[in-house]
């Protein structure tokens, strides 16, 4: 397990970095809370933070809260506060401020490891109802809630003068597929193109047989770029069925992120642009922002 450790004594980093790394955990620790805050932050593997209460320049209890607000963000962590002071009021504080434990300082190495088996525990059952939640079933895509948080922390991160670019996709004649093979053959087409997208950028179900990539960093060409590719692979793929093997192709809109636009108004735009290569012939990728064709029916 990954830990960060905060205290302003050295002497106790290394007393508890002692107890943990013998046993495999990564320790990683810090005498400034603000910059083990923003470590956390940064590091999402990070699965414990164990921090006094006597730290500097953002108290024990400051840290304690603003880590809480990450791990309520769908993310595994616990918190162990520490302090050579055990007294109910701090106990009480610690826990309020959003600590998951509380521990003496210096610990006890037997406690120590106790906490953080029962931290272990806890860490992974918050990451399994984070997956469930977060999760389409049957593609292990995000699902449309998930997808529409995450593209807006990456939205956030670009900056108003960021790039970012969008991609929808959508089965073509999916009706046709489930009606003449079976649901069973349309499950495994929509998994066949879900396994085309899982490793672009922030890919997502939104529903039924629609897909969409959001790209942080890539401009419009890189971005259509990859729809003509996806496009390409789809159009390759065959689907198992008990007639023979079943091919599909699909329709791509693209655009990208415009100075003070919303999340939403980028994937209207590139959803008004599928809609366009829907209609105008299916298996084809268009622009939202030149309404370009960019490959053509093959």
């Amino acid at each position: 397990m990954h830990i960060v450790i905060v205290d302003s004594s050295r002497v106790v980093l290394r007393i508890v970095a002692g107890m943990l790394e013998p046993r495999g955990h990564v320790v990683t620790q810090f005498t400034d809370s603000a910059e083990a805050l923003a470590y956390v932050t940064d590091t999402p593997k990070v699965r414990a933070l164990i921090t006094s209460l006597e730290v500097r320049p953002l108290s024990g209890l400051e840290l304690c809260w603003s880590a809480r607000l990450l791990a309520e963000s769908s993310r595994p962590l616990s918190i162990i506060a520490m302090s050579s002071a055990r007294n109910a009021r701090n106990l009480a504080e610690a826990l309020d401020s959003g600590a998951d434990d509380f521990i003496d300082k210096p610990p006890g190495a037997e406690e120590l490891q106790a906490r953080l088996r029962a931290a272990e525990r806890l860490t992974t059952l918050q990451g399994d109802l984070i997956r469930l939640a977060e999760t389409d079933p049957l593609t292990g895509l995000l699902n449309r809630r998930a997808f529409l948080n995450r593209t807006r922390d990456a939205a956030q991160k670009t900056g108003s003068f960021g790039h970012l670019c969008a991609v929808l996709l959508d089965i073509d004649h999916f009706k046709r597929i489930n009606d003449e093979h079976g649901h069973d053959v349309g499950d495994a087409a929509i998994k066949a193109v879900a396994g085309l997208i899982e490793a672009e950028g922030i890919a997502g179900r939104l529903g039924g047989e629609e897909f969409a990539v959001v790209l942080a960093g890539h401009r419009l060409a890189e971005a259509e770029a990859l729809a003509s590719r996806l496009r390409l692979k789809a159009s390759d793929l065959r689907i198992r069925s008990p007639k023979g093997p079943v091919r599909l192709t699909c329709s791509f809109g693209v655009s990208e992120w415009s100075e003070g636009e919303t999340i939403d108004g980028l994937l209207k735009r590139a959803d008004i642009a599928l809609y366009e290569a829907k209609t105008t012939g299916r298996n084809r990728v268009v622009s939202a922002m030149t309404d370009l064709v960019l490959a053509r029916t093959a």
